[in-house]
């Protein structure tokens, strides 16, 4: 699932961030390894595999447990393939961003006969959400994080975002927006951003002075540039016939568009999307 995808494109892009959080303690030398895995080929799209001083840690994301093969069962089998690989010691950390079914158990272990295997799991619903507010790379996990007023929370969320750095705050604020929508309706949570970016920006002025419209027409543009350079990250250099394709979407379809250019690969995927779509 693309929620998956995006824990691993962010996990990627500020590993320190994420393995100081996942492990407890401060860590200054990260690396982030290929996701490859040799014997039998495997690709792990969903995981992060950062090397630390002297050890392995691989983080995997996900939003529910089913799984083929099991979990438990995938994660020895990670461990055995890193530790063949690296011959360091390993720390296995699995991120259910939701919660399961009541009646669920959350195993923690691989055990058959005399086999013994055991890796962490972090339970997003129960970590403090201060952790992920008050840290520009996490912030987009933080609507997940335990809370007994979540529609407060978001307007937490919301106002932190604001408040990241000018360069990354459109980007921070899409990320948050997907995640958000695993827990929240995402007609509350467009509310809640639009009316937080308006607030904090000077476009908010320009809507006042000029009328709500031309203020839409802005938010439409930023959205569409923002598509346009997650476009060129995840598929490369795009052509003049590409941009104009993007440029007739509507704002619905951009919307729908990144949230779907997160699992592409390649300009194949790109074009299949435009077939699927009519466009």
């Amino acid at each position: 699932m693309s929620f998956d995808n995006l824990c691993k494109l962010l996990s990627e892009k500020y590993p320190v961030n994420f393995a100081n959080w996942v492990l407890g303690t401060p860590q200054t030398n990260v690396k982030v390894l290929k996701t490859e895995l040799s014997i039998e080929p495997i690709r792990a799209d969903y995981v992060t595999f950062l090397r630390l001083q002297e050890r392995i840690l691989h983080l995997e994301f996900q939003t529910k447990l089913e799984s083929t093969p099991p979990l438990p069962l995938r994660m020895l089998d990670y461990w055995v393939r890193l530790y063949r690989l690296y011959r360091l010691p390993i720390s296995q950390v699995v991120v259910l961003l939701l919660p399961p079914t009541p009646e669920t158990v959350i195993e923690t272990s691989f055990n058959v006969e005399n086999t013994h295997h055991e890796y962490q799991v972090i339970r997003m619903w129960e970590e403090n959400p201060e952790v992920f507010l008050n840290d520009e790379a996490l912030l987009p996990l933080a609507p997940l994080a335990a809370t007994q007023q979540p529609q407060i929370l978001l307007q937490q969320v919301v106002e932190k975002v604001n408040q990241s750095s000018p360069a990354k705050k459109t980007e921070i604020s899409a990320y948050t927006q997907i995640l958000a929508g695993l827990k929240y309706k995402k007609d509350l949570v467009r509310q809640l951003f639009r009316e937080g970016m308006m607030r904090e920006s000077v476009i908010y002025q320009e809507i006042l002075a000029e009328g709500e419209q031309r203020g839409e027409q802005r938010g439409e543009q930023r959205e569409r540039q923002l598509v346009l350079r997650q476009l060129t990250r995840r598929v490369g250099e795009l052509s003049q016939d590409v941009r104009q394709r993007v440029e007739t979407l509507s704002l619905e379809q951009l919307e729908n568009l990144g949230e779907a250019l997160l699992d592409f690969q390649g300009m194949a995927d790109l074009d299949a999307w435009f077939n699927q779509n009519d466009v």
